[in-house]
């Protein structure tokens, strides 16, 4: 039966990488199964922190893109001005946020007026965007459902971002409203989906981040694929791939190259854009690491490649972030059959999943001696070709995109 689905949050498509990869290929999904489809989002800008062209010229403004697909589903993105700051600290991403949902609001208050949209998807990060769908729900007599990526507020306050009791204490409150106005709440992992239940006292959906296994496959031999990435056939790649901010604590890279000087033959790639890149950069050329590549963020079209060739993937964040935030970047080096070094404690849901199907050497989180020992491991060890076999099959079995989308649109929606 075709829908009328709204889904409203400021990450989508052409992002390609985070919450705004997932939340475009979701709705797209969405509209190619024959669905009518609405956006509210803002301009892409993740991870780089401004706003990327073709859209620079148009941000300022309000920009309405529509797909049709041959489903007979059709897709509209209605985009909004927003405040990007190139430096997020706490109070700007709080500023941030307030002003996606101050034109985000006046392009809803619109959408009262229009055609009913029987369901609306929110998803949070920004939590804000969980207010604008309690109020279309309200408004429009609406299912909501309220999509958990990261647990925004206890990240901030866990990881100092804000240090104000009261402001935390009303940004619960907020987030305590868009709960009781969701007739679904779903996240993307045990560990938070347990967090939010203990708060809201509900049943909360597992909706995981998928992965197009199609479009991600392994490529067994990657020797040529390093030649195309401008390194030799015998180099051992060892590659970071995603935003770059401070929360990962990316730094213990560069003191592994450090300790790695004397294996010339380990490149080690940081690859993206974020707000921390410079920083790191600089720390790197202070150190004079000549083992340490910087590397934009790759097209989509040359993605898979350029997984494919990394020996060892790396997968890292502070030990306080560890159940908070389940990596997006996971689930596409587990489609292309990668070896990952995960920074993860014993206890946390990641460490457990890793751990269960044996697809990953696990480490200590903000342990340099042990990411440093760990790179080395993993490109000595002879399980290598079991990690990357048991990775592809776990994405094979539990990340398929279809699978994922199919339970979303005949169960929560």
């Amino acid at each position: 039966m075709k829908k009328r689905i709204l889904y409203i949050g400021y990450n989508f498509s052409p992002e390609l990488t985070g919450i705004g990869k997932y939340s475009g290929e979701m709705m797209e999904w969405l509209a190619q199964a024959g669905h009518d489809c609405s956006v509210i989002t803002s301009y892409p800008y993740y991870p780089q922190w401004e706003v990327q062209e073709p859209y620079t010229k148009k941000r300022f403004g309000f920009l309405k893109e529509t797909t049709d697909y041959p489903s007979g589903g059709r897709l509209r993105v209605y985009r909004c001005p927003m405040y990007v700051p190139k430096q997020p600290s706490g109070l700007k991403r709080i500023l941030s946020d307030f002003s996606f949902f101050a034109s985000a609001l006046l392009l809803l208050v619109v959408f009262f007026f229009k055609k009913k949209h029987t369901y609306v998807i929110t998803v949070a990060p920004t939590f804000l965007s969980g207010v604008l769908g309690a109020f279309y729900k309200k408004v429009k007599r609406a299912k909501h459902l309220h999509h958990i990526q990261d647990l925004q507020i206890e990240a901030a306050a866990e990881l100092g971002m804000i240090k104000s009791a009261t402001l935390i204490k009303l940004l619960f409150r907020v987030e305590n409203f868009v709960f009781k106005n969701s007739q679904n709440i779903s996240s993307i992992s045990d560990a938070m989906i347990e967090r939010i239940g203990k708060k809201t006292k509900r049943t909360v959906a597992f909706l995981p981040n998928w992965s197009d296994t199609d479009f991600f496959y392994p490529i067994p031999d990657n020797r040529d694929l390093k030649v195309k990435f401008g390194f030799a056939p015998e180099d051992t790649t060892v590659l970071y791939s995603g935003g770059i901010g401070e929360k990962q604590g990316l730094e213990n890279i560069l003191y592994a190259a450090q300790t790695l000087l004397d294996r010339p033959k380990v490149k080690i790639i940081i690859c993206g854009s974020g707000p921390y890149k410079e920083v790191l950069k600089s720390k790197a050329q202070e150190m004079q690491l000549q083992n340490v590549h910087f590397m934009p963020l790759q097209p989509k079209a040359d993605f898979n490649d350029f997984l494919n060739m990394a020996d060892v993937h790396l997968v890292i964040q502070k030990k306080n972030a560890s159940d908070l935030v389940m990596p997006s970047k996971l689930t596409t080096i587990l489609a292309v059959g990668g070896a990952a070094l995960v920074t993860a404690n014993e206890g946390t849901d990641l460490y457990r999943i890793v751990s269960k199907y044996k697809m990953g050497h696990l480490i200590e989180a903000e342990n340099r001696e042990a990411l440093t020992n760990g790179i080395v491991h993993l490109t000595q060890s002879e399980s290598l070709f079991t990690i990357k076999e048991n990775a592809h099959n776990y994405a094979k079995e539990y990340l398929n995109i279809n699978t994922i989308m199919q339970y979303l649109d005949k169960k929560l929606l």
